[in-house]
């Protein structure tokens, strides 16, 4: 069994920071792809960001693109989604997923439905 229990979330003014973590506990973390996805009030949840189990390739959508920054602790079995000069449409509750599987393409990585586990969520909130 595994738990993502992401934290970190919050109030924010635009163009603030908020850092996003996702801990998790059970099978080795250390060889899951994660990615974080966002959901906004009214709209399905996309693909945010994605980084491969050793760290050494990161993804990221358009949007947050020079903005989000993923990272993990593989040590501490965290990953993390540092998050600057946030903007209103930002706002949305941002998951972490795990996938063990290998993605051939990065293409996969923003894919929801090929990820094995999901956290609880935790609520970003945005203010103009």
């Amino acid at each position: 069994q595994v738990q993502l229990v992401e934290s970190g979330g919050g109030l924010v003014q635009a163009e603030g920071s908020l850092r996003l973590s996702c801990a998790s506990s059970g099978r080795s973390f250390s060889r899951a792809n994660i990615g974080w996805f966002r959901q906004a009030p009214g709209k399905e949840r996309q693909f945010a960001a994605a980084i491969t189990w050793n760290g050494g390739s990161t993804y990221y959508a358009d949007s947050v693109k020079g903005r989000f920054t993923i990272s993990r602790d593989n040590a501490k079995n965290t990953v993390y989604l540092q998050m600057n000069s946030l903007k209103p449409e930002d706002t949305a509750v941002y998951y972490c997923a795990a996938a063990w599987r290998l993605f051939s393409s990065s293409d996969y990585y923003t894919r929801e439905y090929l990820y094995d586990y999901w956290g609880q969520g935790t609520q970003v909130t945005v203010s103009s």
